[in-house]
């Protein structure tokens, strides 16, 4: 059994090669008991991979991966899951035109009766589904409603309510403000925290600094397939985040690249402005 001290999942060193492609390389990170770790990092930078070699949908070419200490090997997405890992992707895994409930229990649905009798338990579904969102702050009128006639905040809590009530230690969310307007985006970062409160171990990926910001405790950045490094508020301030996911430095050395062609480009036309006013003066003087 592990301790407080030992972080729920842990991978250290790991990289994942397809073929001739280096996904990831060498990349290292942990989340602990009521933690928020942010993942962070540009399109490109190795975020998805990551996400399904914690999932368990990818192994790692190199390296070790660690749940409560032990060293795993997971052979599938479901492996994953009965260790308590739970990840949530950006299309949430629902149907919009089922009911709430039964997205709820998409999969693991409740049932009642025996044998060829056997069906769906409605009653009791409708009822954890309604408490679970209650216990997320939402009021749901009623769980036979579809679930895509919900906003996108409350569906992200739907599917947040959902890895909770089975019993996730770790949960990973995809991206879950990427399409959402301020609002929303606020709703499902007040989720994360009270996630975080239960004492789940949170892993928010986001190329969003502020959002991170904004409930992470450590932040890890990920840039090319390679960890920047993983810092804390104290050790990283949000503008110089903004700047390291940016690649500022590279946009700096581009701008001034692109001043010197503008420098050369404006000597190559005044070269050519004497050289017009030479050759008319000459034809003047023949």
């Amino acid at each position: 059994m592990a301790d407080r001290q030992t972080p729920l999942i842990e991978v250290r060193h790991i990289s994942k090669y397809f073929g001739n492609v280096i996904a990831l390389n060498d990349v290292s990170m942990s989340v602990n008991v009521g933690e928020v770790m942010c993942l962070l990092g540009d399109n490109g930078a190795g975020k998805s991979t990551l996400i399904k070699v914690l999932s368990g949908v990818h192994k790692p070419s190199e390296g070790e991966y660690l749940v409560d200490g032990d060293v795993v090997d997971f052979d599938s997405p479901r492996d994953a899951l009965n260790r308590g890992i739970a990840t949530v992707y950006q299309d949430l895994a629902m149907i919009p035109l089922m009911s709430i409930s039964r997205n709820f229990f998409l999969g693991s649905e409740p049932t009642t009766g025996w044998g060829p009798f056997r069906r769906f338990n409605i009653k009791f579904a409708n009822q954890v589904t309604r408490e679970e969102m209650a216990r997320m702050g939402i009021d749901i009128r009623d769980t036979s409603q579809p679930v895509g006639t919900l906003s996108g905040g409350e569906r992200q809590s739907v599917a947040i309510a959902r890895a909770v009530y089975f019993g996730a230690n770790v949960l990973i969310l995809d991206e879950p403000t990427a399409a959402l307007g301020v609002k929303q985006a606020g709703t499902v970062l007040r989720y994360i925290a009270q996630a975080r409160a239960k004492g789940i171990g949170v892993i928010f990926i986001t190329h969003n600094p502020h959002h991170a910001y904004a409930v992470g405790d450590r932040f890890t950045i990920l840039k090319r397939g390679r960890t920047v490094g993983t810092f804390t508020k104290e050790e990283l301030s949000r503008e110089e985040m903004v700047r390291m996911m940016s690649g500022a430095d590279e946009l700096d050395a581009l701008s001034h690249e692109l001043e010197e062609f503008a420098r050369e480009e404006a000597d190559d036309q005044e070269m050519a402005k004497l050289d017009q006013q030479l050759a008319k003066t000459l034809e003047e003087e023949a």
